[in-house]
């Protein structure tokens, strides 16, 4: 169980650490308000990601009791839209925008649903589910041990943005900063692809 969720770990905290929607509210949540009115926010979306990679692992293991043969298709969808992710990650052309949003800090119920009407949310959930759920004997167990995992990763990551905001606002502030980082991040997403097929 230990060679799937180091891996498993690595993708979950790309995936909710990277730039997306939601952490741009996190950055600018937590450098105008601070980062305990920002802790609504946090909280909001990690519960909102935990529920959609929920539903993301109960109707892909009811698709695959009813088509087997899908298994292998859905790994290999996986792996490679995690490197095209990983490729438009690394790829990332520099931006200064930052969502300034509404006037008082972010509630629990706008975080939940910003993540769940989120497209990435659900590309990362589904491609994760694919990938270290559906391929064991026991994917309820899995299913559960990855929603335990999302919800960690994605509470730290949302969470980092959040307290961190003003200094990653300044650190991010210079385009070649945001390159370097986006790099990085590129390249631990696609370093995951290859830890499953080793």
């Amino acid at each position: 169980m230990l060679s799937v969720l180091i891996p498993m770990m690595i993708f979950a905290l790309v995936g909710a650490i990277t730039p997306g929607p939601v952490n741009l509210v996190a950055t600018s949540a937590g450098a105008r308000f601070g980062s305990l009115r920002a802790l609504p926010h946090v909280l909001g979306a990690t519960l909102g990601y935990t529920l959609v990679v929920y539903l993301c692992g109960v109707g892909v293991n009811d698709l695959l009791k009813r088509y087997p043969v899908v298994l292998e298709g859905f790994s290999y969808a996986g792996a490679a839209l995690l490197l095209y992710l990983a490729w438009k990650i690394t790829t990332a052309s520099p931006t200064t925008h930052v969502d300034e949003g509404a006037q008082q800090a972010p509630r629990l119920i706008q975080g939940a649903l910003l993540q769940i009407l989120n497209p990435k949310a659900w590309l990362v959930a589904i491609t994760g589910v694919s990938l270290f759920v559906s391929i064991h004997s026991e994917p309820d167990l899995y299913l559960l041990l990855f929603c335990a995992v999302s919800f960690l990763a994605c509470f730290i990551g949302v969470g980092f943005w959040a307290c961190a905001g003003q200094l990653i606002g300044r650190f991010l502030a210079s385009s070649r900063a945001q390159l370097y980082f986006y790099r990085s991040m590129g390249l631990l997403l696609g370093s995951t692809v290859i830890t499953l097929f080793i």
